[in-house]
């Protein structure tokens, strides 16, 4: 067994940690959980999960209690993540962290992230103030523009600018792959996005939800040359990462995320 976590990284500037993880390099079992997953809400053996969260903390040199993992809804809700959080009870942090979408924090050693499985991560490095974001942005935050809202959250927090930000947009689930409704894309084209590079109408619809948040980051203010785009499909690279639409939602979780060195 390799207990070392297989990480894809991203390089977002001097001083900063930003990562997905792979499937590799954990203790989880099964076709739907092997072998890396550290999300709690998704059906894994708890023991497993917490083995593997371990895994993480020691190959990124922190403790448990700073390392961040919300329990998202597809909301647009963000949280703060301060000194006073980390030193707050496990089931406040866990009530605390209840409905969350995109976690931010300008603490040196607080591993900030959100769980994917087809839905687009967004991580944003604010280099001027120090200050990073992990967004979760799947077709409902996509509609509700969470990732606008993050660059707000960043400003009102932080006094960020979005023009300075640094932003990548990890594995998600393709255009090819993410085949929609109706309905969604009416929603879209309802709530004025841009679908003419973004939305192909084949036997049923499909969206490009990693452009849709690029869109959405160039609107907010960011310049698109500081904007990278993964180009992993987890649909198509379940081998690699977890996809709910080829494994169930019964399945791990990648785990994406950002983190000012300590």
């Amino acid at each position: 067994m390799n207990d070392t976590p297989q990480l894809k990284t991203y390089d977002m500037g001097d001083g900063i940690v930003a990562f997905s993880t792979t499937r590799h390099g954990g203790v989880s079992t099964g076709t739907s959980y092997a072998s890396f997953n550290i999300n709690p809400f998704c059906g894994d053996d708890p023991a497993h999960v917490a083995a593997n969260r371990e895994l993480l903390c020691k190959e990124l040199g922190i403790d448990s209690r700073h390392l961040i993992l919300p329990h998202q809804t597809h909301g647009v809700d963000t949280r703060i993540i301060s000194d006073e959080f980390c030193a707050l009870p496990d089931n406040v942090r866990q009530m605390v962290l209840e409905g969350v979408d995109a976690v931010m924090t300008n603490v040196p050693g607080v591993c900030v992230g959100v769980s994917t499985a087809d839905c687009i991560p967004v991580l944003l490095h604010d280099p001027k103030h120090r200050a990073v974001c992990a967004v979760h942005a799947g077709w409902r935050g996509t509609l509700a523009r969470i990732t606008h809202k993050a660059t707000v959250d960043m400003r009102a927090a932080y006094g960020t600018n979005p023009a300075d930000l640094v932003a990548v947009i990890g594995p998600g689930i393709s255009l090819d792959a993410f085949e929609v409704g109706d309905e969604v894309y009416e929603q879209f084209a309802a709530a004025d996005f841009n679908l003419d590079y973004a939305a192909e109408r084949r036997e049923k619809w499909h969206l490009d939800l990693a452009l849709l948040n690029r869109e959405l980051l160039v609107q907010s203010g960011l310049d698109q040359a500081n904007i990278r785009l993964s180009g992993i499909c987890t649909y198509n690279r379940c081998d690699q990462f977890f996809s709910a639409r080829r494994l169930g939602t019964e399945s791990g979780r990648i785990y994406n995320a950002i983190m000012i060195e300590g």
